[in-house]
């Protein structure tokens, strides 16, 4: 048995969270074919695990609660997509602000999991936040222009308290995430 892992960033501002819920709707009414992420499972993923043993669980656990940073504030901004326009696979919104303190915490975590065997990852750390995934390419012209007129959109901006070492669930109807522990701070 083994646990489906991630380590992010949740959205904890509900202000915040509003805006990029209005975004998803508005990126919905193109008629794309798009799967949103749920309202409850909107976050920031610094790294994807993948399905771990118990033991190796435990032990990131330990590097998560580990983590100590200043509280640092992130700003969401603008609307993109990956790979490129052309054939877009996942709509996402910027993260910017405070990146020095984001890149600290980052690279803290990833030296503890370094040390667990991790590899490093190839494609090096790009913060965004997933709002949607793109299905097919219906109505990708809509889409498409939909992503242009949201390129400099101000979505908001929130205070970082929290690393959290989450569980996914895979079910029918999409993930379940569970927090399995979070860092702590240096101050307030």
């Amino acid at each position: 048995m083994t646990d489906r892992c991630f380590i992010s960033i949740d959205i904890d501002d509900p202000v915040v969270k509003k805006r990029l819920i209005d975004i998803q709707h508005t990126i919905q009414h193109t008629g794309a074919d798009i799967k949103n992420v749920e309202e409850e499972n909107i976050h920031i993923t610094l790294r994807f695990l993948g399905e771990i043993p118990p033991e190796t669980t435990e032990k990131v656990t330990q590097i998560i609660k580990n983590i100590r940073f200043i509280p640092f504030k992130i700003i969401f901004q603008g609307v993109g997509v990956f790979p490129n326009l052309n054939r877009p696979n996942v709509v996402w919104t910027g993260v910017s602000g405070e990146m020095q303190e984001l890149m600290a915490a980052f690279s803290e975590m990833e030296k503890g999991l370094k040390n667990l065997g991790f590899e490093p990852e190839r494609r090096g750390f790009q913060p965004h936040l997933t709002l949607c995934r793109v299905r097919s390419g219906k109505n990708r012209s809509q889409l498409t222009e939909a992503i242009r007129q949201l390129e400099n959109t101000e979505v908001g901006e929130m205070t970082v308290e929290h690393i959290r070492l989450k569980k996914s669930v895979l079910t029918r109807t999409g993930p379940i995430y569970s927090t399995i522990a979070e860092s702590s701070i240096l101050v307030k």
